[in-house]
């Protein structure tokens, strides 16, 4: 039996990998464990911790790695102190991570310093701001990286890993959003008390190195969709540094009926939210890859998406910078036809998934690590 590991600190990576985790619980060869983190068991978001509990997974376990706006090098320290000491009583065989998160870089990092395999979903992707360099940090302390589609694969190759090592699968999230256990729009309405017959959704993080314009292109973004005279529902961002900035503006939005305004939302909710809104606006990675799976247009400001879709593909997305009156038009010509993108995945993410983790040779890998060099022969580079 192997004991595997997965590593949340947050409601998003959470949705994303939950599949993933329900695969593993359901193999008679494989025993889950988690271990919860990071904005979960921060009470201003919702402490979230407790739709893991809610959704009936065992062998949990909670550790709190910061408080409210902790600099982001002081909670990734917390987290690498708290899940050494974990692992060494615990002895897990695999540490799944997610994405381009700090819980993420420490579990890799802890897995990678006590010769435990680490297996990473979705790397090998552009994203902006410090995450980005993260995203890529993790996957050079992983061991089997588990990607979207073959563009990142090429990545991965590019970073000089073993190609043997990784694995096209989807994107996970995309097996909750296809399946047909979503909640219905009217207990999502019911459950959150939403009254909007039309609505669309607001998510905007901060950019961690943009941190001294945020004031005002927070300012440009509310500005604008108080003045487009439509209704929104409002969730909480990250807790990045400069996510203060953000909820302070956002209290301008509570004393006006069009807005509701959410810490958090279970992520099949939201998902069921998305599928009936009229478009989303804001930097969230949901309006890159989700709203592309149910063909809802998507307004991405600035340039903490930028780079991580190609707008020929897709096409829903349409690109503002943090500027009113540019947000403004791209609101007023959202209408349109639903332009339908499935750059990552088809819904099976999971079930290959468990392939992977049943299959002997992924157990027989070579933990030690060497760079793989690409040979450039032309325009084109060979391993």
């Amino acid at each position: 039996m192997k004991r595997i590991l997965f590593l949340t600190g947050t409601r998003a990576d959470y949705g994303k990998i939950k599949s993933l985790m329900k695969k593993v619980d359901s193999s008679p060869n494989l025993e889950l464990h988690i271990f919860i983190t990071g904005m979960h068991m921060l009470s201003k978001y919702g402490s979230t911790w407790k739709e893991i509990e809610k959704d009936g997974f065992r062998n949990l376990y909670q550790f709190v790695n910061q408080q409210t706006n902790s600099k982001m090098d002081i909670a990734l320290s917390n987290t690498i102190l708290g899940l050494s000491n974990y692992v060494h009583e615990f002895n897990p065989d695999l540490i799944v991570v997610h994405g381009d998160r700090l819980e993420a870089l420490a579990g890799a990092i802890v897995g990678a310093f006590n010769n435990i395999k680490v297996a990473h979903i979705e790397g090998g992707e552009v994203s902006g701001t410090i995450d980005e360099s993260i995203r890529h940090a993790i996957t050079k302390f992983s061991h089997i990286h588990l990607v979207s589609n073959e563009e990142a694969k090429k990545r991965i190759v590019q970073l000089g890993e073993l190609e043997k090592n990784i694995f096209v699968i989807g994107s996970p999230d995309i097996d909750v959003m296809m399946s047909e256990d979503l909640p219905t729009i009217e207990k999502v309405k019911e459950r959150y008390e939403i009254e909007f017959d039309n609505f669309s959704i607001l998510m905007y993080h901060p950019v961690t190195t943009q941190v001294d314009r945020l004031r005002d292109n927070i300012k440009h973004l509310v500005d604008a969709v108080i003045e487009s005279n439509k209704n929104y529902v409002v969730i909480y961002p990250n807790n990045d540094e400069g996510s203060n900035i953000i909820l302070n503006e956002y209290d301008r939005l509570h004393n006006n009926d069009r807005f509701k305004v959410f810490p958090s939302m279970r992520f099949e909710y939201f998902l069921t939210l998305l599928k009936h809104c009229d478009f989303i606006v804001g930097n969230s990675s949901a309006g890159i890859r989700e709203a592309g799976v149910y063909g809802i247009p998507s307004i991405d400001i600035g340039n903490r998406q930028l780079g991580r879709y190609n707008p020929k593909v897709s096409k829903n997305i349409v690109h503002v910078e943090e500027d009113k009156y540019e947000i403004l038009r791209a609101i007023n010509c959202r209408e349109g036809s639903r332009l339908f993108s499935y750059t990552f995945g088809d819904g099976k993410s999971d079930e290959r998934f468990l392939n992977i983790l049943e299959n002997e040779d992924i157990w027989d890998l070579d933990i030690q690590k060497r760079f793989i060099d690409i040979n450039i022969i032309g325009d084109k580079a060979y391993v």
